[in-house]
């Protein structure tokens, strides 16, 4: 699995299901489950840290806060060169207790150097959810075009037929 991945699947633990936020990380249980789903370190402190990493990363995202507010998350991150093959390849010295936040914080500086403003969240403001837009005009406004898309469609839709009448 990617950084990236790891990144995007953990900014959408808190979806809206049927008109309700739920968190997909709300007990420990659920929390070490998802982390061994995503290859990443299954402790109760894991856990927490990753929690916490996902809240500041929402907020930094949505700009309700500043990137400076992830700095714990990467402390005592390091790379170290080790020779590989015809090479040399680096490898990533990451914290015990934190490794699953540090590499999300890590992804989403890669991403925000490579692709600037194309991790956001989605455009309909009952959505909970963040995409990455892939598109080459950089112009997807919502995290599924099948779903909340089509419903903030459907709702400027009917609000124009309904001032036109």
């Amino acid at each position: 699995m990617t950084n990236e991945r790891l990144l995007l699947d953990l900014l959408n633990t808190t979806p809206v299901v049927e008109g309700r936020p739920r968190d997909e990380l709300a007990d420990v249980d659920a929390g070490r489950r998802w982390l061994a789903d995503h290859d990443q370190p299954a402790t109760a402190e894991e856990w927490d840290a990753v929690r916490e990493a996902r809240s500041v990363l929402q907020a930094v995202i949505r700009g309700g806060r500043s990137s400076e507010s992830l700095a714990p998350f990467v402390a005592d991150v390091s790379s170290r060169p080790t020779i590989a093959g015809d090479g040399i390849a680096w490898v990533l010295d990451l914290p015990e207790g934190r490794t699953a936040a540090a590499r999300a914080v890590l992804a989403w500086g890669a991403l925000s150097e490579s692709s600037p403003g194309r991790l956001r969240a989605c455009a309909n403001p009952e959505c909970r959810l963040f995409l990455i837009d892939h598109s080459r005009p950089n112009t997807a406004r919502w995290c599924s075009m099948a779903v909340c898309g089509n419903r903030m469609k459907a709702r400027r839709h009917h609000e124009r037929s309904r001032n036109a009448s």
